[in-house]
């Protein structure tokens, strides 16, 4: 272990982000890191505890508890701390084929499992693995690696998001011939388009494109299989076809006047205003913009509050953030216990930038839009919300929300983004490769599996389990990559754990 008192030594440090009303000013990333060597006084801050919950990667209650990665967390802090960062690098790239994605997106599931975190600060786990493979891209540890021996098998992966690409690499290394198909003109998938660029900036999957491309991969962009190019002739042409092409059904917000000129989904929002930072710096308008606007968002969770840090930047008159779900409490409640996901209420970065810049807190709990408000001319001119309150049902005897009489109020509104999930895969996709769905319009397959029900087609990630996490994501690329390779090799030497 690093130093058997280091976490009573020193205290949790983290980087240092920039005040909200000096960083709403531009769409870079906005975190000041700790200097190497203060980041290994944080490295041995790890008890390396008997079990340590931090790389459990399990289901509690529903909830994921540890990396879903299993992330070998204890060892490479230790390494940090003793200054071993090549080795460190080795250790983490074992597990996690990105963390420059998961070290800047990911919740840090990690940490809310720390130990440390039982009675105190946890270990400042997310951080030591931003400094890990940042330092190993400085240093030259990531340079490009690619395999010495090919197979001669092809694979042709569709979807190019966290998944498809973690696939990608799995399956490159191992020797096969990968070509990524993605139907944007940028490779990525939510990492480009669903993800803000003061989150992620563009050419941390730029760069890792480069080396991916280097290594071997093949990438083909504005090819949108199932439409452009015929399922049939990926199969003909592949020995294997691996679809990760996502949740990419918006959930809809159905109430009258939704015909409103001014209504927006999250995705298409973030969508336009990323690929009109990228190619122009906003400079060809071809963006939702939210000068000057009432915006309100409908949904919570990341996305509403991506839309809340966009729309903050640039010039809302006001935002609103509506959420269903009652506010959670500042603090765990007695049900809620380590190791267990803490349901808490937390304040992310554009909910801080919107009380910086508004005074208050953008977001209404327990409420729903019920009506769209158009002027004469059709356009989005406010909404009518509706308070809601949990109630059993007598039939079913479950909770449920129902709307309270006379608790309506009407809010000014210019531009509306709904912001409230995804509800599986797009069906032309599944149905140009005539794979079956489940109840939940999720490519489907056995329990554990990747097959589908189409001979030689697999799926990975939220077309596969639904809309969910990066790390997920990873896991089950690197799963169905697994699965992949033992199906062309009869046997497969991929670490998926």
């Amino acid at each position: 272990m690093g130093k058997p008192t280091g976490f009573m030594e020193y205290k949790r440090e983290v980087s240092s982000a920039q005040e909200p009303k000096k960083r709403i000013r531009h769409f870079r990333e906005f975190h000041e890191h700790l200097s190497k060597e203060e980041q290994q006084l944080q490295g041995a801050r790890c008890m390396e505890c008997g079990v340590p919950f931090c790389q459990a990667g399990m289901l509690i209650c529903g909830m994921a508890s540890g990396c879903p990665l299993h992330n070998l967390i204890p060892e490479w802090n230790d390494l940090v701390y003793t200054g071993n960062w090549k080795q460190a690098y080795n250790r983490l790239k074992k597990t996690n084929n990105f963390p420059e994605f998961t070290s800047r997106v990911c919740p840090a599931l990690c940490e809310a499992a720390c130990t440390c975190g039982l009675n105190g600060d946890p270990v400042a786990a997310r951080e030591n693995e931003y400094a890990i493979i940042e330092n190993a891209y400085r240093e030259g540890y990531a340079a490009p690696n690619p395999p010495r021996v090919r197979t001669g098998k092809t694979i042709a992966i569709v979807g190019s998001g966290p998944s498809g690409l973690a696939a990608a690499d799995q399956l490159n290394k191992r020797g096969h011939s990968v070509t990524v198909f993605e139907r944007s003109d940028r490779i990525g998938g939510l990492l480009m388009y669903g993800i803000p660029n003061m989150k992620l900036e563009k050419e941390v999957v730029e760069r890792k494109r480069k080396v991916m491309e280097e290594e071997g991969v093949t990438f083909v962009t504005g090819v949108n299989v199932g439409k452009d190019m015929k399922a049939d002739k990926l199969l003909r042409e592949f020995d294997r076809v691996i679809l990760a092409c996502g949740a990419s059904n918006p959930r809809d917000i159905k109430a009258p006047g939704r015909d409103a000129k001014g209504i927006f989904f999250a995705v298409d929002f973030l969508r336009a205003n990323t690929r009109s930072l990228l190619d122009s710096g906003f400079e060809d308008k071809q963006y939702v913009d939210t000068k000057d606007k009432h915006v309100v968002i409908i949904g919570g969770g990341d996305t509403g509050n991506d839309c809340v840090g966009t729309s903050v930047r640039h010039g809302a008159k006001s935002v609103t953030q509506i959420e269903m779900m009652p506010k959670a409490p500042d603090r765990r409640a007695e049900n809620n216990s380590w190791p267990e996901w803490p349901r808490v209420c937390k304040i992310d970065y554009g909910q801080e930038e919107a009380i910086a810049v508004y005074g208050r807190d953008p977001r209404i709990y327990e409420a729903t839009v019920k009506e769209f408000i158009k002027d004469k001319d059709g356009c989005l001119k406010g909404v009518k919300t509706v308070k809601l309150a949990w109630e059993k049902d007598a039939d079913s005897g479950r909770m449920k929300m129902q709307e309270i009489p006379g608790s309506e109020q009407e809010l000014p509104a210019d531009i509306v983004l709904i912001a409230a999930g995804f509800l599986g895969a797009q069906s032309y996709v599944a149905e140009a490769f005539g794979v079956e769905l489940d109840g939940r319009t999720n490519v489907k397959t056995e329990p554990g599996d990747y097959r589908t029900s189409r001979d030689n087609v697999f799926v990975t990630g939220d077309m596969h389990r639904g809309q969910s996490l990066v790390v997920w994501a990873i896991r089950e690329g690197r799963e169905a990559a697994r699965a992949v390779d033992e199906s062309l090799m009869g046997y497969s030497n991929l670490v998926v754990q």
